[in-house]
């Protein structure tokens, strides 16, 4: 699997995301930015990614994800 499918497919998936993907084959690093984890607990932020990558991972596509989650506000607030 290639990067870029992985971030079509969050963008896709999760409302008014920005998703910033390295890795490829199996093992994922992913930074996703959206209004939708506002208010959320930092488990529930990965639970809604995880939600669209759980059918990729038990099929062994994707073997490893490793997450930052952030609302617009704390990214811009982290870039500086």
């Amino acid at each position: 699997m290639h990067a870029s499918e992985v971030k079509t497919l969050l963008e896709s998936k999760i409302e008014g995301a920005e998703v910033f993907v390295e890795g490829e084959g199996c093992d994922f690093r992913l930074t996703v930015v959206s209004t939708v984890f506002a208010g959320c607990l930092p488990v529930k932020r990965q639970q809604i990614v995880y939600t669209h990558l759980n059918e990729m991972i038990a099929a062994g596509t994707i073997h490893a994800v490793t997450m930052q989650t952030f609302t617009p506000e704390e990214w811009a607030a982290r870039q500086g």
